[in-house]
């Protein structure tokens, strides 16, 4: 045993015990347990753990809605899925390899997701009569055979825990608390992960209460040591670190890559900002991370309700900073005024709404992509916005400038739609070298522009290029205007009920917004041309639908794969791409949005696969999808 296992030392646990060694490409582990077991520290922990080896990863929290639903019950079970592997991975996996499981809920609410085979641990402390009740077991599942099919390790964790931490003077149940981290030092020591990175966190996390840090290192590391001591686990796995393109990486979270991608636009484009917003789940950490960098000129505003927000946002920008407001579903509902405001006024505004199951309150903690609709048409009158939609937690830094380059290059809110599966899920982010990024400065109006000798200041004449109208900051010497929500003017800006003009300005901002320059689509097919079907998503079923595609192409059929990230502008080349294929299958969380509009726009009778279960799609599940319309193709061709 190594100095710092017995409590000394530099806190890096060492292994004595000869134990076999099992090298693995890839693991998939789900933390699950009460509400209040810390499941999502602990399964945040383990992440970081992977990360710092050099593992590719994907994560999936999945926790409840209520702030404390009943101890004990299935719908107070939370989640934490962590994929990691040797290999560039897309997922956080559809089943787990291991499930750590710390009480009977906890089991009953994930067993059906481990394959047989797999491997399962458990806090046997809470498998007691009445905790079996509560969940409906008749039996206890660790005596009556039912997990014949798994390897099943019973773990006293709480009895342990308390043990370990018997003389530091922490009472039972503040001592039974740190039993998350005898399951996190347990699974680190049967993946040979690094343990000083938990360590020096949790001495920051709880600098306040050393005590508090103390045990849990304790509960740590005696997880860490029952793993060495115990002939429970005869085999330990490793899992080599991934072959990733050279740079500086980081852990980062979708709502994190968000927030990052906000500072730079404001960095990039040498404006102030400001997020006015309205704490939602699950878009309430990007207020909460934007918090932390006034000292990059962020401003952050939280208002007392969406509305304000929003408002505030919108005079920001009217004031010459670059306004951003941040929300889910129900908040898109109560901003959409004001987003029709910023249309008709022609400022720039980014919308962030991260989506989650609806309708009404819906499912808060889940994921879902059934806003597309509401982001495309969910405003009296037409009013056009641009949509953009990130791929991926790492992707959400990147889709944040795009949307900031849109806003102010064309003067117009832009909605960007992120999700649960995103904002909550964590990945490798490669750092970007800060000389890399678009240049996002803008020119404000400086002098009188009327094209009638006037001397006056017309706010809507137009770029010729971008139809963007010029933005003048309020208060510039001789440039007096006036915006607003009434109809104006093409040019003067003037109150304006004349039929003619408001024909011409409603399609004005219409082709403003057509005419956005995005990036053509591009088909991943490395058949080389033979596949007959194009597998067509948006938003964070990239993963899921790229993993699947690798799993068919494996098995020796062709598929093509493209993304959506431009969902309005549509890229210019798209309808070509669609009319390719002899099949468009297109994979989405909702009843059909993207594929209502690519057959309304392109009559393509694409080939829609929906789920709206407040859980990612599975790459098993679209594998089978897509095999059985390749081979439907096949025969139809073939007839």
């Amino acid at each position: 045993m190594s100095a710092s296992a017995n409590g000394s030392g530099n806190g890096a646990l060492s292994a004595t015990r000869t134990t076999e060694i099992s090298q693995l490409d890839r693991v998939v582990i789900r933390f699950a347990g009460d509400s209040g077991d810390g499941m999502q520290l602990t399964g945040d922990r383990f992440t970081s753990e992977a990360a710092a080896f050099g593992n590719d990863l994907s994560t999936m929290p999945n926790f409840p809605a209520e702030i404390r639903a009943p101890q004990g019950t299935i719908p107070g079970v939370s989640s934490f899925q962590v994929h990691f592997a040797d290999y560039d991975i897309l997922t956080p996996g559809d089943r787990p390899d291991v499930l750590v499981a710390m009480n009977p809920a906890a089991l009953k609410a994930n067993i059906a997701d481990v394959p047989h085979g797999g491997t399962v641990i458990v806090n046997t402390d809470e498998f007691s009569k009445r905790n079996l009740t509560k969940v409906g077991y008749g039996a206890d599942p660790l005596q009556d055979g039912s997990l014949e099919p798994f390897g099943v390790h019973e773990v006293a964790m709480s009895t342990l825990t308390q043990g370990a931490l018997a003389d530091t003077g922490l009472g039972k149940k503040d001592a039974e608390r740190c039993k998350n981290m005898f399951a996190l030092g347990l699974l680190s020591w049967m993946y040979h992960r690094p343990t000083e990175g938990t360590e020096r966190f949790l001495r920051e996390k709880f600098a306040k209460k050393p005590d508090i840090a103390e045990a849990n290192i304790l509960a740590f590391r005696a997880g860490w040591n029952y793993g060495e001591t115990t002939e429970s686990f005869a085999t330990t796995f490793q899992v080599a670190p991934a072959k990733l393109a050279r740079g500086t990486y980081r852990q980062i979270t979708g709502n994190t890559a968000l927030a990052y991608g906000i500072v730079a636009a404001g960095q990039q484009s040498g404006l102030k900002i400001l997020l006015g917003t309205y704490p939602i789940t699950p878009a309430s950490d990007v207020l909460h991370e934007l918090s932390k960098h006034k000292n990059f000129g962020i401003i952050t505003f939280q208002a007392e309700d969406e509305i304000a927000g929003i408002g505030a946002a919108l005079g920001a920008s009217y004031g010459g900073a670059l306004g951003v407001t941040s929300t889910s579903g129900p908040g898109v509902a109560l901003k959409s005024e004001t987003i029709g405001l910023g249309v008709m006024t022609e400022l720039p505004l980014v919308v962030i709404d991260v989506q989650r199951g609806g309708p009404s309150t819906g499912l808060p903690t889940k994921t879902e992509q059934a806003d597309l609709l509401q982001a495309m048409f969910g405003r009296n009158g037409e009013s056009p916005v641009p949509i953009v939609a990130p791929l991926s937690p790492a992707d959400c830094f990147d889709a944040a400038l795009e949307a900031t380059r849109i806003a102010l290059a064309y003067r117009t809110p832009v909605l960007l739609l992120s999700d649960g599966a995103i904002a909550n899920g964590s990945e490798p982010w490669l750092i970007p070298d800060v000389a890399s990024l678009p240049d996002l400065k803008v020119t404000f109006a400086a002098e009188p522009n009327a094209t009638d000798d006037s001397g006056e200041f017309w706010p809507y004449v137009r770029d010729p290029e971008t139809l963007a109208r010029a933005w003048a900051v309020p208060g510039t010497p001789g440039l007096q205007h006036r915006i607003g929500g009434l109809e104006k003017a093409d040019g003067t800006g003037h109150i304006s009920y004349d039929p003619d003009n408001h024909d011409k300005m409603v399609r004005l901002r219409q082709a403003k917004v057509d005419g956005i320059d995005v990036p053509d689509l591009v088909v991943d097919d490395p058949s080389g041309g033979k596949a007959r079907v194009l597998a067509l998503g948006w938003g964070s079923s990239f993963g899921p639908i790229g993993a699947a595609c690798r799993r068919v192409r494996k098995g020796g059929l062709p598929i093509a794969q493209a993304h959506l990230r431009h969902l309005n502008p549509m890229p210019s080349n798209l309808g070509d791409i669609l009319a390719s294929y002899d099949k468009v299958v297109v994979p989405e969380m909702n009843l059909g949005q993207l594929s209502m509009l690519l057959r309304a726009r392109f009559l393509i009778d694409v080939q829609s696969y929906t789920k709206v279960a407040g859980l990612p799609f599975k790459a098993e599940e679209l594998q089978h999808v897509f095999t059985d319309i390749i081979t439907a193709t096949t025969e139809e061709a073939s007839a």
